[in-house]
């Protein structure tokens, strides 16, 4: 079964709703709960940020930061909060000055979800293997 973990930081400079709204357009179907710090929540998975993806045609781009960041049965990627503001899919480094939209994806077969959602491509077009 996968799980999708997000959480971001609410800094004292940033608007609260702003800063769950960049969430939402990338993650529409995520609960995310007010937090001390932030927000954090779930998501049931990552269908519409992979459609973002394709619509930016930025699937090997995405591929490699997810790939990148694996882990035991896991990957993690950050993004850029204020990209998100506009519904657009930009990786981040953690520790970024205003911080990160954070995301952790949990699987048993995590290569295979990344395949399933974000696919190989051969000269910018998907490859199912």
């Amino acid at each position: 079964m996968t799980s999708v973990r997000i959480s971001c930081p609410v800094n004292p400079s940033e608007s609260e709703g702003l800063v769950l709204e960049a969430v939402m357009k990338i993650f529409p179907d995520a609960s995310m709960e007010r937090t001390p710090w932030g927000f954090e929540g779930a998501a049931p998975g990552i269908e519409h940020f992979s459609m973002l993806v394709r619509r930016q045609k930025i699937l090997d781009a995405a591929r490699a930061v997810l790939i990148k960041g694996l882990g035991d049965e896991r990957t993690t990627f950050h993004l850029n909060k204020q990209v998100a503001t506009v519904g657009k899919v930009s990786f981040a480094t953690k520790g970024a000055v205003l911080g990160t939209i954070d995301v952790r994806i949990d699987d048993e077969d995590i290569e295979g979800y990344i395949d399933s959602m974000l696919p190989r491509t051969l000269d910018g077009e998907e490859v199912w293997l």
